[in-house]
């Protein structure tokens, strides 16, 4: 249990982390406590670029404190500033009334600040509990480390078996491991990047219902950064929202809502029908897209009696059939591992099937086969765009030119002037934000990187385009042009297939949903008959 004052890191700061001169109140004086953190004129240049510019921030002790804003606002590189990986060029950093000096890490660690980053660091070839202790000095004890994680686990409602191989767990199950990670190290200050854009809805909810209760009985502090504006206004006690590298708003989350969050966000109001799948929830839901259905078209993408397994045995895929038709969307509903993501590795040719087939266009296309589902016409958006979307250390030109490199070649060679070209002409088409088509991919922000994917698979003009987690840890604008995007796909009469955990995104898009439940569908609707229990229902494995 840590003391009121917050001071219980104290002996642990190392010389020179804080740094003299601090007035000590006298004790007779009714001053109010000393933030937990505060960051005052902090600003940060990366060339002629502003990440931050004159940003302040105070974060009281035992609050949840929600920060906003769009990919490119400041949020990350604050962040950064904060746990010592980014030194400022101007600013001061204090931790419970003392100015201190984060020059690095360690020195963040040694503070009690400790932060889970939204794309994970993990070994997928060593165990959880080996991950879990990397980086720690001394002699591993692996019983009391896989006890750690047990421990950690129970305590926050993240249960994660601890000789599991990291590779052979749902993304769902990485995050976890990822909050494990973190958490067992006991932070006073607690920064969480998107914890819960893999976690079920139930994980979300006991996650914030266990961090509520430890800033209010142990007088810890939490930064919350979420897309979700909903979790934001139910799990934080305030908010500062970031746009263009400074702070332009702060509220009371009890005095505000969704609507007007989002318009600080993005500067503007958002469109009606993608509110609801852009603040993650259903009241905002207005009028979905999928309102008027297409008309009946061919049958573009047949799967039928699928069965996989994967290398374990474990069965992936139990017996899956669906169809998507021309010109509609088909919403995949269901809780995080029920075999979206085998589905979305078998239209990807990485899944070989054990029974059952696929047919695009009315013929037959070899499953595992490398190529054939892009050959036959299918273009994906996988659900981990760093995994298997892009080659962050190639280019965007490079990047966008991957699905049919024919483009931009010339007598079997690459031609670097129509490999710009033509990234020029999508960079433009689908508003990418970056320097320039040589820009290395791992310098956009989470939504630009997915704007190339995208734009790479509708260049090849796909007949059935697979969309994985599409707006998974992107900000307001960014889903909304994302979601905006697949419904014209749709319009425009390639048969979607849409893949989602969230199901506000579904209900916005979809004209007919089918659930998934143990690697089968094991049932449907068309968008206008949802009914909301049943549909939840299905999801959780119960007849409907």
């Amino acid at each position: 249990m840590l003391p009121a004052q917050g001071t219980a890191r104290e002996a642990a700061r190392g010389p020179g982390i804080r740094v003299p001169g601090a007035r000590t109140p006298d004790a007779s004086e009714a001053v109010p406590p000393a933030p937990a953190v505060e960051l005052r004129s902090v600003s940060k240049r990366f060339g002629k670029v502003v990440a931050c510019d004159d940003v302040c921030l105070s974060v009281r002790r035992g609050e949840i404190h929600g920060l906003l804003g769009q990919n490119g606002a400041g949020k990350s590189t604050l962040m950064k500033i904060l746990t010592g990986l980014v030194v400022p060029d101007s600013g001061q950093i204090l931790i419970d009334g003392g100015p201190v000096d984060i020059g690095d890490p360690l020195a963040a660690a040694r503070l009690g600040i400790s932060m889970v980053h939204q794309h994970f660091s993990l070994i997928g070839r060593m165990r959880v509990w080996e991950n879990v202790t990397l980086g720690e000095g001394g002699r591993v004890d692996r019983d009391r480390a896989r006890r750690a994680v047990r421990q950690v686990g129970e305590r926050y409602g993240l249960a994660v078996d601890p000789d599991a191989f990291v590779e052979d767990l749902s993304t769902g199950e990485r995050q976890r491991v990822e909050l494990v990670k973190c958490l067992r190290r006991d932070p006073d200050l607690l920064i969480l990047d998107e914890p819960t854009s893999v976690l079920t809805l139930a994980e979300s909810r006991e996650l914030f219902s266990v961090l509520r209760r430890v800033t209010r009985d142990e007088n810890k502090t939490v930064i919350l950064i979420s897309h979700k504006l909903d979790e934001i206004l139910h799990a934080t006690d305030r908010v500062t929202i970031m746009r263009g590298g400074a702070v332009v708003a702060r509220r009371d989350t009890a005095e505000t809502d969704v609507r007007e969050l989002a318009r600080e966000m993005v500067g503007r109001e958002l469109s009606k029908w993608t509110a609801a799948s852009a603040v993650g929830t259903l009241d905002a839901l207005v009028e979905p897209a999928s309102a008027t259905p297409p008309p009946r078209g061919e049958v573009r993408l047949r799967v039928r009696d699928a069965h996989a397994t994967a290398r374990d045995g474990r069965p992936l895929l139990r017996g899956l059939s669906l169809e998507v038709r021309a010109g509609e969307i088909l919403g995949i509903a269901g809780v995080e591992g029920n075999g979206q993501t085998a589905l979305g590795d078998l239209l990807s040719s990485l899944l070989e099937l054990d029974g059952g087939s696929i047919e695009v266009c009315g013929s037959a296309v070899p499953a595992g086969r490398p190529g054939a589902m892009h050959a036959a016409g299918v273009g994906v958006v996988p659900e981990d765009r760093h995994v298997s979307g892009c080659v962050l250390d190639m280019s965007v030109a490079e990047n966008l030119a991957m699905a049919d490199i024919g483009q931009a070649s010339r007598r079997a060679f690459v031609s670097p002037r129509r490999l710009r070209e033509r990234a020029a002409t999508l960079i433009r088409e689908f508003s990418i934000a970056t320097p320039s088509p040589d820009t290395p991919m791992r310098r956009l922000s989470g939504g630009n990187q997915q704007k190339v994917v995208l734009a790479r698979e509708l260049a090849a003009g796909p007949k059935v385009l697979v969309v994985a987690q599409p707006t998974r840890g992107l900000d307001v604008g960014a889903i909304e042009y994302m979601t905006e995007r697949v419904y014209r796909a749709a319009q425009a009469g390639i048969a979607v297939l849409l893949l989602s955990t969230e199901l506000e995104e579904i209900l916005t898009l979809a004209h007919r949903i089918a659930v998934i439940h143990r690697g089968a569908i094991v049932g449907e609707m068309d968008r206008a008959e949802v009914d909301l229990e049943r549909l939840g229902m299905m999801m959780g494995g119960q007849a409907a």
